[in-house]
């Protein structure tokens, strides 16, 4: 059985979760799904957010009106390679559907390039066309980096350029999320005077990884920090592992957040 602290810490992590649909053939009903969890019952919280393809947004948009809980999408995404026209022209669609938060993949593969000037003209281009009151988060996509200067440098370049956010991965490519990738990106964070929040997704299963992502946060930022405006977990599995926690049921079997 689940004790009190670790109950706490679940109901803290699923709070903080984008719970995300973004199977190749997701389907308005798999939406459906994913939107009823959203809201939780009489004894787990609400999510933070949804995340959906673009094509969703209206009928997420529908599902959570009236929740709190806010519709995220994606955009240049998974490859980081579409052209700025095409990314605004889908965002304003997505914005003009219902989105409330832009997750973008930054051109990752150009800025490893030593394109950084590509990179940032897309960061940038969007967060201009983006209203105030939507957020930002892009995606370094850090598991494809050779090393923890490079996806220092990519956290900074996001900054620099706007980002609400800034998130480790897709989910989509061989390595997501890492506690040492995590650690950089709030290093970058904790670097800035204004508040950046950190979203590590890809990979992050369990609730002891959902712990340790939390506990780094803490050490990092001070306990407090993480809270919906600046820290979120992306995944699809987590939530049910960490509503077994708040059940009761069986809770601690880890999988690697790799």
């Amino acid at each position: 059985m689940s004790t009190e602290a670790e109950i706490a810490l679940a109901r803290r992590a699923i709070a903080l979760l984008d719970l995300t649909e973004l199977g190749d053939h997701a389907s308005e009903a798999d939406v459906a799904k994913l939107c009823a969890k959203a809201k939780g019952d009489e004894n787990i919280p609400p999510v933070a957010a949804v995340c959906v393809w673009p094509r969703h947004v209206a009928h997420a948009k529908a599902a959570l009106a009236g929740t709190g809980i806010r519709i995220a999408t994606v955009v240049n995404f998974p490859s980081g390679e579409e052209t700025l026209p095409d990314v605004l022209a889908l965002m304003q669609a997505a914005l003009e559907a219902g989105a409330d938060e832009i997750d973008l993949v930054m051109p990752w593969r150009a800025f490893l390039a030593d394109d950084e000037e590509k990179a940032a003209a897309m960061i940038c281009g969007v967060k201009a066309a983006l209203p105030a009151d939507r957020r930002l988060k892009v995606i370094l996509e850090s598991g494809g980096y050779p090393d923890a200067s490079s996806i220092r440098r990519a956290a900074d370049l996001a900054i620099r350029c706007g980002a609400h956010f800034i998130k480790t991965s897709t989910g989509k490519s061989g390595t997501g999320a890492t506690l040492e990738a995590a650690r950089v990106m709030l290093n970058a964070i904790l670097a800035v005077p204004r508040n950046v929040g950190l979203k590590p997704s890809g990979g992050i299963r369990s609730f002891a990884d959902a712990g340790a992502y939390l506990a780094l946060a803490d050490d990092v930022m001070g306990p407090g920090w993480t809270t919906p405006e600046t820290f979120r977990f992306g995944a699809s599995g987590l939530h049910d592992a960490l509503a077994a926690v708040i059940t009761g049921g069986e809770s601690h079997t880890s999988s690697k957040a790799y």
